[in-house]
């Protein structure tokens, strides 16, 4: 075996959510993720503090990186998404339980 076939002495963990544009209040659970769980997401500003998960996320679902405020725009992609139908708690899903669809209904 030379150098180049020795496994690296760094371990690579992979992400477990994802936040696609610098300007997103909610982040995309790459895996399912258990309520609890201290998350930092792939993307996120590396200033802010992982985000404390309130509920099980499911494998793609999202979640809030911050509270957003009811009627708050919910940011993803870096474009409005829909708006808040509630006060959303940083580490809560985001879903239709709780998110008025701009898809859905597109006069949002």
């Amino acid at each position: 075996m030379n150098d180049a076939d020795e496994p690296s002495a760094t371990v690579s963990v992979a992400a477990r959510a994802l936040v696609l544009h610098a300007s997103d209040n909610v982040a995309t659970a790459l895996c399912a993720l258990h309520a609890g769980e201290m998350v930092i997401a792939q993307g996120a500003d590396p200033a802010e503090p992982p985000v404390a998960l309130h509920e099980p996320i499911a494998l793609c679902h999202k979640f809030a990186l911050r509270t957003i405020a009811e009627g708050e725009m919910v940011v993803k992609y870096g474009e409005s998404i829909g708006r808040a139908t509630c006060t959303i708690v940083a580490g809560a899903h985001v879903h239709t339980h709780n998110l008025h669809s701009a898809r859905a209904h597109p006069t949002v």
